[in-house]
């Protein structure tokens, strides 16, 4: 018998692979669920307020909020009003991390965002529009007696957005602002194990540089970093799935190139996919550890959108392979309009995450969502991404009724074949069925990671609105993904058996030379001349052609 894997293996074997399969994908899920603490980490800083002495410094000074050489320090704006503290001479000093703790190189990046407790004075209430134009500097160190080295340096803007609950009265004067939480800092790599951000917000009247934006109270920032022991069992996993689908992969193209026949369409993107994904499992992050990678999460980012490009496209091209006559069959170029919104999609998103975290390389301090034509674009690009995702599956859930229509179409000759050939075909067309469902369920996990993913990276720019992902979520993806290439790869790499003499028969099955010669006949005249890894692959191209 001729064939793939999925149609030669037995039963028994089939649902032995099957559990063992299953069992993997359980222990993806309890990894992250029992054994990875939660994806990330955040802690909250309240600025200290330093005071400045030297008016038109030219060096650079960093001042420090605790410590043995911590700067001069007042606790309100009152106390600084009553010393002649001009504003221009306070500074916002955060560490990062709080005191006796320690940075790591595990912890992949470090995002910040900013938030002002803003009180109310009927005098001095926040305008509309107001924007707070902010001196940012940024340095490191890796021990606590060495001095500090700048990373940055930038001059920001960002637009409040406050609102005042109750009556703007006298009686309510000193009560707070709700004011929403503002992008300020993220890079890529945390290589060093102390942090410290001046913050500067300079008056200058005659410009009207931070003039009506209320009165500032205090500054707090919140850090969210990876958390180290995540990092470390996702390294794990990467390194431990990198070899898996690279043999399987190797092997599937060796038992390819030995056919007399060459590759068809679909066995190309079979391989296409195995690629993919070993490109997302190599663990360079392992690198990242030694060296101050800062471009990580953009190559991150890359590689999953190749990922994505391939996957979407492979589910495309398999369906539609099942749906197409043999003269369309086996051409790349039949599936243009299905594979150019994937890719052009793809492309949109390598641009947006170049106009943010490419710029960040240079300018940790940028943010896209800082301006208001830049929050609109980002929220604009995440809706429609989400929406365009679920049009994806809807799209791809159709592609599989027709197909599982096509088959059926053929069912209608079973009843004139023998029984045990008969309940073979009927196996061959419950396990592509079975194997169809899969599909699509991958599918729709991979939508809603996708749709999950984008919400929880915006989240801290919308306010409270947030989705919290499990660890156990993205190990459990992350493990579906490689399960599913593993077993496309292995189900329709050729069957050993077809490297026989069955190839000089003429028949692709085979049976008893005289009792079914009528029906070897028929079904030669079938599926003959349409060459395919599989005979269902074979059966509905020819259908379709006739």
């Amino acid at each position: 018998m001729a064939g793939a894997i999925i149609e030669n293996m037995s039963t028994k074997k089939l649902v032995i692979v099957g559990v063992i399969l299953l069992l993997f994908q359980a222990f993806a899920f309890m990894v992250g669920g029992l054994i990875a603490p939660s994806p990330t980490t955040a802690a909250h800083y309240l600025a200290s307020k330093c005071v400045d002495t030297v008016k038109h410094r030219q060096e650079t000074k960093w001042f420090m909020p605790w410590g043995p050489n911590q700067c001069d320090k007042i606790r309100t704006f009152d106390e600084a009003m009553a010393k002649k503290i001009e504003a221009n001479n306070i500074v916002f000093a955060v560490h990062i991390p709080l005191p006796n703790k320690e940075m790591s190189p595990w912890f992949q990046f470090m995002l910040v965002i900013l938030q002002f407790d803003i009180a109310f004075k009927m005098y001095n209430q926040i305008g509309d529009g107001a924007m707070v134009t902010i001196d940012v500097g940024l340095a490191y160190r890796d021990d606590t007696l060495s001095e500090w080295t700048e990373i940055a340096h930038s001059f920001e803007q960002r637009k409040l957005n406050c609102n005042f609950t109750t009556a703007k009265t006298f009686e309510n004067e000193g009560r707070y602002y709700e004011c929403d939480l503002l992008p300020f800092m993220e890079i890529g790599s945390v290589a060093h194990k102390y942090y410290l951000l001046n913050i500067r917000l300079p008056v200058n009247e005659r410009k009207k540089v931070n003039v009506g934006i209320g009165e500032i109270k205090d500054i707090r920032l919140v850090s969210i970093h990876q958390n180290g022991g995540f990092t470390k069992v996702w390294f794990a996993m990467k390194t431990f799935l990198t070899p898996s689908i690279l043999i399987i992969m190797i092997w599937y193209w060796r038992r390819i190139t030995l056919m007399s026949r060459p590759p068809v369409l679909l066995e190309k993107v079979i391989l296409a996919l195995g690629i993919s994904m070993t490109f997302i499992n190599i663990p360079v992050e392992w690198f990242s550890v030694g060296f101050n990678w800062t471009w990580m999460l953009l190559f991150g980012d890359i590689r999953q959108g190749v990922f994505y490009s391939m996957l979407l496209s492979f589910w495309i091209i398999f369906c539609g392979e099942h749906l197409m006559d043999q003269t369309e069959r086996n051409r790349f170029s039949v599936y243009w309009k299905q594979v150019g919104p994937i890719v052009f999609g793809s492309f949109c998103l390598f641009i947006f995450d170049m106009c943010e975290r490419g710029v960040q390389l240079t300018n940790p301090f940028y943010s896209i969502w800082a301006s208001d034509v830049g929050t609109e674009l980002a929220m604009a690009f995440i809706i429609v991404a989400g929406i365009c995702a679920c049009l994806y599956f809807l799209f791809l859930c159709f592609m599989v009724f027709q197909v599982f229509r096509n088959i059926s179409g053929k069912r209608t000759s079973l009843p004139a074949m023998t029984k045990v050939r008969r309940l073979h075909y009927e196996g061959l067309i419950f396990r592509f069925k079975f194997l169809m469902l899969v599909t699509l369920t991958c599918a729709a996990m991979t939508v809603i990671f996708f749709i999950i993913s984008q919400v929880n990276e915006g989240h801290w720019q919308w306010g409270e609105h947030t989705v919290q992902v499990n660890s156990a979520f993205f190990t459990g993806i992350y493990g579906m993904w490689n399960l599913y290439v593993f077993a496309i790869m292995f189900l329709y790499a050729p069957s050993h058996k077809r490297y026989g003499d069955e190839q000089s028969s003429g028949q692709c099955i085979t049976g008893d030379a005289g009792a079914n010669s009528g029906e070897d006949i028929q079904l030669t005249t079938t599926i003959t001349h349409v060459d395919g890894p599989t005979e269902l692959y074979k059966m509905t191209g020819k259908e379709a052609q006739e």
